[in-house]
């Protein structure tokens, strides 16, 4: 065997070794959360630290719990989780509106503190949450947007923008002038050219600032809880996870059926988001 067939296996079962250890702590906590939200509370009780469930401990009454309106008994989080989706979705359809422009006259035009602009986007978006916190919510009191969920998606929205806008702005930059010198020769107008040809090419970095724009709405709680606490209707699954979490009489089956209900919608997302991603890359658009 030479030095470089000995290296090449070395590497090869280090690579496997290094990716079986973090899927291990990657995927480990989540089976334990969905493992103890499948127990009733007494069998946690006498075997907390059991990496199974017996068949005749399987339940799903935790689930029936967690997604039961409060009505009938329940902890109402198939309304949580209808507003936290309303939420998200207007964030993302809203910060994309205004990211794509914004990143479009950055990345693709040239003006006099071009770069300036892009590095203060970023440095608002450094900005820490809680200064922003009170300011934002005596605005929103006065406009009388202070309970209401599109207030506080217009408030994810100053959130979400700067980044996104710094995100597209990079992809933007790497699509070849010549694919708009070329819509131009063939009559586009900008604003044509932006919708028929940039923003095809940009469908990757699209989603992919999409998904982030929704994780970042989706487990926000610090803004959710100043703007939505009076209002147990409006309230985000992020909300009332925290309430499972402080509630003396809920058991932990129940938190743990919820933090699964508040996983699983964004876990789907992500793996249809990279299908999509897959398929909207794009090669050879630049032909000569």
């Amino acid at each position: 065997m030479t030095r470089a067939q000995f290296e090449e296996r070395l590497f090869g079962v280090l690579r496997r070794l290094v990716i079986a250890f973090l899927a291990l702590i990657t995927l480990l906590p989540f089976y334990y959360m969905l493992l103890l939200s499948v127990k009733p509370i007494d069998a946690l009780l006498l075997d907390p630290g059991s990496l199974w469930v017996a068949a005749k401990d399987f339940t799903l009454s935790t689930y029936e719990n967690v997604l039961r309106s409060t009505e009938d008994g329940g902890q109402g989080f198939l309304k949580l989780l209808l507003n936290s989706a309303l939420v998200s979705l207007g964030t993302v359809a809203l910060t994309l509106l205004a990211a794509v422009p914004g990143a479009y006259a950055i990345g693709r035009l040239k003006f006099f503190g071009s770069r300036q602009v892009s590095a203060l986007f970023l440095a608002v978006y450094l900005f820490p949450a809680t200064l922003l916190a009170v300011p934002l919510f005596v605005l929103f009191a006065r406009l009388g947007l202070s309970s209401s969920l599109v207030g506080l998606a217009i408030v994810y929205v100053a959130q979400t923008v700067p980044v996104s806008i710094y995100m597209l702005r990079n992809y933007l930059a790497t699509i070849p002038h010549s694919v708009e010198e070329a819509a131009a020769l063939d009559g586009c107008t900008r604003l044509q050219t932006v919708r028929k040809v940039i923003l095809p090419l940009a469908v990757p970095s699209l989603m992919a600032t999409g998904l982030y724009v929704f994780m970042i709405a989706w487990n926000e709680f610090l803004f959710a809880l100043l703007f939505l606490a009076a209002d147990p209707d409006k309230w985000t699954v992020s909300l009332g996870l925290a309430q499972l979490a402080g509630g003396i009489e809920v058991p932990k089956t129940v938190l743990m059926a919820g933090s699964v209900v508040l996983t699983i919608p964004v876990v789907l997302l992500f793996f249809a988001a990279e299908r999509l991603l897959v398929e909207g890359l794009t090669s050879g658009a630049d032909k000569s």
